[in-house]
């Protein structure tokens, strides 16, 4: 049971995006798309998984006054790895998502989710919470590219669902801005129902 709630805490009651306000450097930068979000989503969602892998795995060996370098080392590796697969095998996605990815690296959630529970709890239960936060944070960002792809340019996923009059503001930066701020208010009224 506990490693169900685990899973779903990155969903509803600790979503990173919605809920924590983490990583909205890459949550306003990227989501112009719902591509562009979930791309993003799953890159960060492979390296939650992978570094909570390997931290859970080393967590006994690092001493505790290298333990953050290692861990940045550890999720650059990861960042490298899907670096390097998505300019082989998605160029147009590595290149609408540009200098966002590298940055996973320092993104506060990878990091966060290393030093405080993968650092501290088992295998089993660091992939779980990998997961769950990964997959929290693909959803948050691929509903925000799509609400300000469906209010800036009349599509979701590339499929035009609009014509007509649009409000281009959303496909801009301050448009990022007020999408997340309405769906954080609509997310946190339903957590507090």
């Amino acid at each position: 049971m506990s490693q169900i709630k685990n899973f779903t805490k990155g969903f509803i009651k600790e979503n990173p995006v919605f809920v924590l306000l983490l990583g909205l450097c890459p949550t306003l930068g990227v989501t112009t798309s719902a591509i562009n979000g979930l791309g993003m989503g799953l890159a960060t969602t492979f390296v939650l998984v992978g570094s909570n892998l390997v931290v859970s795995v080393v967590r006994n060996v690092i001493p505790d006054k290298v333990r953050i370098p290692s861990f940045i080392l550890i999720i650059a590796s990861f960042v490298t790895i899907v670096e390097l697969v998505m300019q082989a095998y998605l160029p147009g996605l590595f290149d609408a998502l540009g200098l966002f990815i590298p940055l996973i690296v320092v993104n506060c959630i990878v990091l966060g989710r290393a030093e405080a529970f993968a650092s501290k709890n088992n295998i089993g239960s660091s992939l779980i919470d990998g997961l769950g936060m990964g997959l929290g944070f693909s959803f948050a960002l691929t509903l925000l590219g799509a609400v300000r792809e469906l209010l800036g340019a009349g599509a979701i996923f590339g499929f035009n669902l609009i014509d007509g009059d649009l409000m281009l503001v959303f496909i801009l930066a301050p448009g990022a801005f007020i999408a997340l701020g309405y769906l954080v208010a609509i997310i946190n009224k339903f957590n507090k129902a």
